[in-house]
């Protein structure tokens, strides 16, 4: 029996169902943990089905959260979608159940569960969602608001469909997604729109942006720049694939100070492999879009030093 059919039979043996995602979400953490929340509900609406995690940091108009106390845990199944490691889990409850599953798409460094469902090719986890109903049309119903949530994940962790990750496959699901009648268009104006402050933002860093010779680039957002914009730790994911547009940059970082001082570090790359980099500052992620931490502005360099290296060392 494959691991999706023992997930489907879990799901099917619990009358509660629990769904978690990682912190600091994004599209695909949403889209994957509350389209399959939705996707449940219409197919085994007996069920008592949460999705929980707290704030969800601009991305309300893709779903909001559930508050439910402690006790509803016991007896229950928990599904953690679209987060590696443990320590990301949204709400530390999620070991409180009776059954944990797994479903990921980032590298498997932390096999944490009871069933563990890892697709590291896959353009998003909301693309996995969506294969599971395929795999089982009879027995999962699809509907508009799933469809919805689960393209907003796929079109977020794709970039609009334009990273390395997109394939045949995931043009085909996404396909077949938008024959469930919801506004793509609309839902891709919110994904995609950014406010003026971050706008502001973006002006900032193409003007401030630190290039190197070999493609290496970097830019520092202290508190003060921060408060000077107006502007939080989570607005910043708008600007994170910014760099990218200019011709002569291959990987880079943006380094976001927080209220503790330590930096919040967003790597991308259009080439060098970053995750390995990653991890070794507390973070981790795909080959290409990984996240780490610098306690202080010698890490920022030590970190910036590192992605030098790894642009001088692309072929």
């Amino acid at each position: 029996m494959s691991v999706q059919a023992d997930i489907l039979t879990a799901i099917k043996h619990y009358e509660t169902i629990i769904i978690h995602r990682h912190l600091r979400p994004d599209p695909d953490a949403i889209g994957s943990q509350v389209g399959l929340a939705e996707l449940l509900r219409k197919s085994f609406p007996e069920k008592t089905i949460y999705q929980v995690g707290g704030p969800v940091e601009g991305l309300d108009y893709l779903a909001e959260m559930q508050e439910i106390p402690t006790e509803t845990y016991q007896g229950a199944l928990v599904i953690v979608t679209d987060t590696a490691n443990s320590p990301r889990i949204s709400d530390s409850r999620y070991d409180q159940g009776d059954k944990l599953i797994k479903i990921d798409h980032h590298p498997n460094d932390e096999p944490y569960g009871d069933l563990v469902w890892v697709e590291t090719k896959a353009s998003s986890c909301s693309e996995m969602i969506a294969d599971f109903w395929q795999m089982f049309p009879e027995e999962l119903k699809m509907h508009e608001e799933a469809a919805r949530l689960l393209y907003g994940g796929i079109v977020g962790d794709t970039g609009r469909f334009l990273y390395p990750a997109t394939s045949a496959h995931t043009l085909e699901i996404a396909a077949k997604l938008l024959d469930f009648g919801f506004d793509a268009a609309k839902l891709n104006r919110q994904i995609d729109q950014i406010s003026r402050k971050v706008a502001l933002l973006s002006g900032y860093l193409f003007q401030n942006l630190e290039i190197d010779e070999n493609g290496a680039a970097r830019i520092i957002l202290t508190s003060e720049r921060m408060a000077e914009f107006g502007l939080k730790d989570s607005e910043t994911a708008g600007i994170v694939s910014v760099p990218g547009v200019i011709e002569d940059v291959l990987a880079w970082a943006i380094f976001v100070q927080q209220p503790e001082g330590y930096y919040r570090v967003r790597l991308r790359s259009k080439g060098p492999v970053i995750n390995e980099l990653a991890k070794q500052h507390h973070g981790g992620g795909h080959p290409l879009a990984s996240g780490a931490n610098a306690k202080d502005l010698a890490e920022v360099e030590e970190i910036y030093d590192q992605i030098k290296r790894l642009c001088k060392e692309f072929e």
